[in-house]
This record gives C-alpha cells, structure tokens and sequence, in this order.
C-alpha cells in the first residue's frame, strides 16, 4: 500500500496563509478539541494565523493539512524562542509527523538563533513527546489551561 505524498510549505513572519491552508489549518485544530485543545482557543489561532510572528510550517497530505507548527522569538526575552501552535490532525497522529515538524523546527531555530532556548506551553497529553527533544518541565499548573487540561511551560535549553 502506498503513502500520499507529503508537501511542506512554510510561511514567514507576515505572510499571510493561503485560504486553502487556513481552512486545513482550523479544520486540525478542530480535530484535536477538546482533547488537546478548548474551543475558546480557536479564535486566538485564528488570530495567529492571521499575523504570523515567526516562521509556520503547514504539512499537507493529498487534500489536507495534517500537521502544522511555527516558533517565534520571545519580544521580552531575546534569548528565548518559543515553539507556537504546533499540532498533528487527530487522524494522522502516531504516523511520525509531529516528529518531523518539531525536529525541523529545532533545527531551523539552532541555525537562525545560536545559543537560545527554546519554550514551550503544552498539556499533560503531549509533555512526554516534547521531553523526547530535550524539553523539561519548569512549571505545570492543574488545569492550568483548562478544566481537566494542565499547563505545562517546558523549556529546552541550548545544544552544546
């Protein structure tokens, strides 16, 4: 049996998304609520993908999105880059594609920002995958981000 092919287009600081993308974009978010995410959070990605902080990669496979993740440098804190609105469709988790999106991402931000740490505000259902990169925990908060959804800030710090 033969896999669809993949495609990766990323999106700089600015750019606006195709509509074809931000329509796949939400419709992944929508496909991880309630789990991963709250409904009320849609509208503040939808105002993300709107005005793009920082580079977004949008993975497409045949007609759809199935993954898509970007990161930002942090206005406050110029040795810090945090990692944004990363997520996998719920149908196509488990296939190596938050893998590759995250591993990308890593290396994109160690080559453009030498000697940063990288942040991140995840949930207990996703915490064990980041710590796989190096990620730690530096506060969880019990439902920190929702009812029933913990925050937790994670950071990795810079590769020696």
């Amino acid at each position: 049996m033969s896999r669809a092919i993949t495609t990766t287009r990323v999106y700089e600081a600015g750019q606006p998304l195709s509509e074809r993308d931000l329509a796949g974009c939400l419709a992944a978010f929508d496909s991880n609520t309630p789990r991963s995410f709250v409904r009320e959070e849609r509208a503040d990605y939808e105002r993300f993908l709107a005005a793009l902080p920082g580079p977004y990669w949008v993975v497409r496979e045949a007609d759809r999105v199935i993954a898509a993740g970007g990161f930002a440098r942090e206005r406050e804190d110029a040795s810090r880059v945090s990692l944004c609105w990363g997520l996998v469709h719920r149908d196509a988790q488990g296939l190596g594609h938050g893998a590759r999106l995250i591993e990308e991402r890593l290396d994109v931000i160690d080559r453009r920002h030498p000697g940063c740490t990288v942040a991140i505000i995840t949930s207990q259902h996703t915490q064990a995958f980041f710590a796989r990169y190096g990620f730690e925990a530096v506060k969880i908060t019990p439902s920190g981000l929702a009812p029933g959804l913990d925050e937790w800030i994670m950071r990795r710090p810079p590769p020696q």
